[in-house]
Parts: C-alpha cells; structure tokens; sequence
C-alpha cells in the first residue's frame, strides 16, 4: 500500500463524493485490476464471498477474464482483471462481475457481513478510486475539471470548497493509518 500522497492533495476543491443512490456504482463499468496475491485472498475466502454474489456468479473460476498485466505498484508485481459483463440497467451497458443489483459491491458486502472492514476483500484500486497513483506511487487526485465533467464520476461539484483530504479521508485512513492520516491533518512541523 503507498504510504505516501502527492502534493495535490493538500488543495481545497468545490466538490464532493457521489452518493451510492446517485451515481449507482457507476465506477464499476470497467471491472477492476486486481493484485494476483488479492486474487488468491479472495479465492481462498470464496466460500464467504458467494453468498453475496450476483446470482448465477457462484464459481469463483468465472470471477476473471484472461487479461493479465504487470504492475510496479501492485504487492506482487502482477495484476489480473475481474470479468465484465452486459449490463444494460447500469452506466454505460457492462458493470464488474461483483457488483450486485442493488448496486453494492459483493467483496465490501461479504467483509461486512463477516465483521470484517468492508474492504477487507475488496482490491486495493477499488479502494483507490477516484484517487489514483502518481508515476512515483504517491497517492493524487487526476484534474478535476475532467472528473467533474464526467456524468459516471465519483465526483460531484459542490458549492462549499473542502480540503481533498477531508473528502477522501476515509481512503487516507485506510491506506495512511491513523497515525499517518492524523499527521497530514496536523499539517507541516
């Protein structure tokens, strides 16, 4: 996990976090790159991640497709991507395998109905999003005008400017601690 943010996130911005009922995990058109060591994490606990499932979607061998990649930031250096789907009820007509009809994400479902963090099981660029990673692995935000222009963006304008690191606090904390998030709060010195 990085440890580290870029710059960027020290800026205050007019905007905010989409809301589930909103945006309708419009973020889960594409499917998402997975770690191969988060991948074995998720199969080994299939069995507590199935009953969450979409139905028909309980053979965790059909969770990926076939594309593979490597990957500088991933733990394991080696990526493997969750298979899509049609979906014409969802943004832009496909939506990740895990992604449920009540527009949830069955990993975040199955860690929280295990008495796990709800993203216990759910990959690290799931959580990421919409933040990304910078060439040097630092934690950023991409421009924010493209992000607010986007209709399925994570990311809605807002009239109050907040600090980035309060709107993405929760993904801070996770990835930071709390002791590492506390010190980007406290500010330099």
């Amino acid at each position: 996990m990085p440890h580290q943010i870029n710059p960027r996130l020290l800026q205050k911005e007019s905007m905010r976090r989409c809301r589930l009922e909103e945006c309708r995990a419009a973020c889960c058109l594409h499917g998402v790159w997975i770690d191969s060591a988060e991948w074995q994490d998720i199969r080994n606990h299939a069995a507590l991640i199935i009953p969450h499932m979409p139905s028909g979607w309980n053979d965790p061998e059909l969770w990926l497709d076939d594309r593979t990649d490597t990957d500088p930031f991933a733990r394991s250096g080696q990526v493997v991507h969750s298979r899509v789907l049609p979906d014409v009820t969802h943004y832009g007509k496909s939506a990740c395998v895990f992604l449920r009809e009540d527009h949830k994400c069955a990993l975040q479902v199955a860690g929280d109905a295990n008495s796990f963090h709800p993203w216990r099981f759910k990959p690290f660029y799931c959580v990421l999003h919409p933040l990304d990673l910078d060439e040097q692995g630092r934690i950023t935000l991409d421009e924010t005008e493209l992000l607010l222009d986007e209709p399925g963006s994570c990311l809605r304008p807002a009239e109050e400017i907040t600090p980035l690191l309060e709107i993405f606090g929760p993904e801070l904390r996770y990835f930071l601690g709390d002791a590492g998030y506390g010190d980007l709060l406290k500010g330099p010195g």
